[in-house]
């Protein structure tokens, strides 16, 4: 499908060896930067819908959010689309203003009128993501009258309560908070849809990059934004060619067909660790990697099932085996080194404690149920691993393969039984990862999408808690307020937390400047040289 009206002789060549991925080349152009990765997760371009990883890394790179911060140290707040912003004395209105100068790649100035139209746009559409501006008690019915327009480059946003500024300035560094170009966007509106319908496959943003092209479990093709107002990306185009195949990637790498391999598996990063044409990069990521079982279940709704679930999952030997070197043992909700992070792991693999529990629960021969997995090398090993460990108990599971968009499909219409998968933080406040601790509304037709959610997990006391958590302004109290969610969701949750990430890419050594950032939308290839 078409995304940009340009086509540069150079990006055809460039992409012709998506075509052939066991084509060998000398080298990949001196201007491109080529990166092999599962990219089978996209199911739109849409800022106001992408909730997915790889989405996510590509609107980093093609679009502005209001708010950024610095990734060697995230308590750094700036402004990217915003100038400066200012709290009300009542705590409730932020009046911001809006960086003059700066253009769409459509060449259309970027203003006040862009952002409040971005933000009004993203929760009245109402997609995933929309819950992180609904958090602010923005709904599609008053969002018009609480973030309005005060000038030409000056808005104001009023929140329902009093919540810490610096949870408000956090959501606005996500994706669901950049800026799309109202003009061109509304210019293919059709029948009152903000133009969702061609988002979903387009571009309209002020990033260093464009998004030229993307093919569905194929590719994406993005290249150098001219009306971009920071430093000019050196390379002209960045080029993701979707190879979920970790041995495809190393064999790719090696020959220098590619500058960049992101799914390697452990033995492929020992391998190629030696090699001196290409260096190992890692940097720690907020990723959690978690079992959900959903509550629907009528085993699974079962404590004693929850609980015994826990126990039988060989955390150590999966982290020293399939994810060596990638990710390590971590059994609580928020990531390390956020605010009020809990370092607890108790669970380990004990077939007879499960068998107890289960014997509690009235299923002392255990039970059936599916577990939905994205087709994925790794992914699929891990569900294997699993498969394994609880079948020691009687719980047979039967691993259900899909891409990265049908397993996503499915588990947010919560008609799955066991999803395994990965959450990423949208903003670096713990109050994101309290998706695994809050739903507000169990009801199918409910806004608030959360992870628990999701999961049919109905918890009114720990969502007042979790909501009451951003009000504190204190925040040593409040770390303590998240250090005890983690505990009761440790204990009681349909959470099986297993891991936290470490990204590791391998880079051809000629390739300088590839930033891993703390969050997937933080991953920078703007500066990278050859």
């Amino acid at each position: 499908m078409r995304l940009f009206p340009r086509l540069m002789a150079a990006a055809a060549i460039a992409v012709l060896p998506l075509a052939t991925p066991m084509t060998s080349f000398a080298e990949t152009p001196a201007d491109t930067l080529i990166q092999a990765w599962a990219i089978d997760d996209i199911i739109s371009l849409d800022p106001a819908e992408v909730f997915e990883i790889s989405t996510t890394e590509i609107l980093g790179n093609t679009y502005e959010p209001i708010i950024g911060y610095d990734i060697a140290d995230v308590s750094k707040l700036f402004g990217v689309v915003a100038d400066s912003w200012t709290m009300s004395a009542d705590g409730l209105t932020m009046s911001f203003t809006v960086k003059q100068g700066k253009k769409f790649a459509s060449g259309n100035d970027l203003t006040a009128e862009d952002v409040v139209w971005s933000l009004v746009r993203a929760v009245k559409l109402d997609k995933s993501p929309a819950f992180i501006l609904g958090q602010f008690g923005l709904t599609p019915d008053n969002v018009e009258a609480n973030v309005k327009q005060t000038g030409d480059y000056s808005f104001d946003l009023t929140m329902d309560k009093a919540y810490a500024p610096t949870f408000l300035l956090y959501c606005l560094t996500s994706s669901v908070a950049m800026v799309v170009d109202k003009d061109l966007v509304m210019a293919n509106e059709v029948d009152g849809d903000f133009g969702y319908n061609w988002l979903k496959t387009n571009y309209a943003g002020s990033g260093a990059f464009t998004i030229r092209e993307w093919r569905a479990n194929e590719s994406v093709v993005l290249e150098r934004n001219p009306n971009y107002s920071g430093p000019a990306p050196t390379m002209a185009r960045n080029i993701y060619r979707h190879i979920p195949e970790a041995a495809t990637q190393r064999l790719l790498l090696e020959k220098g067909d590619i500058d960049v391999a992101r799914n390697l598996l452990p033995e492929e990063i020992t391998a190629l660790s030696t090699n001196p044409d290409v260096a190992i990069q890692s940097g720690p990521k907020g990723t959690i990697f978690y079992i959900s079982l959903n509550q629907k279940n009528e085993f699974l709704a079962k404590p004693e099932v929850r609980e015994a679930m826990k126990w039988l999952v060989d955390y150590q030997a999966i982290a020293d085996t399939i994810v060596k070197g990638q990710y390590t043992v971590h059994q609580t909700f928020l990531p390390a080194g956020f605010l009020g992070a809990l370092d607890e792991n108790p669970y380990s693999l004990n077939v007879e404690k499960a068998k107890e529990l289960l014997a509690a629960a009235g299923l002392p021969d255990g039970f059936t149920v599916t577990m939905d997995t994205r087709n994925s090398p790794q992914v699929t090993a891990i569900a294997q691993a699993v498969q394994a460990t609880m079948a020691q108990a009687g719980i047979k599971i039967e691993i259900i393969p899909g891409d990265g968009g049908q397993t996503l499909e499915k588990y947010r219409a919560r008609t799955h039984d066991l999803y395994i998968g990965v959450w990423g933080p949208d903003y670096q406040d713990p109050h994101t990862n309290a998706t695994f601790a809050r739903n507000p509304d169990n009801a199918d037709t409910a806004t608030a999408k959360t992870l628990a959610w999701r999961n049919a997990w109905d918890i009114p006391d720990l969502t007042a808690r979790a909501d009451a958590a951003v009000l504190e302004a204190d925040a040593e109290k409040r770390a303590a307020t998240y250090r005890e969610l983690q505990q009761e969701v440790l204990a009681t949750s349909p959470f099986v937390v297993m891991f936290q990430q470490t990204e590791v890419a391998a880079v051809r050594a000629n390739v300088k400047g590839y930033i891993i950032g703390p969050s997937f939308g933080d991953n920078s290839f703007r500066a990278v040289t050859k």
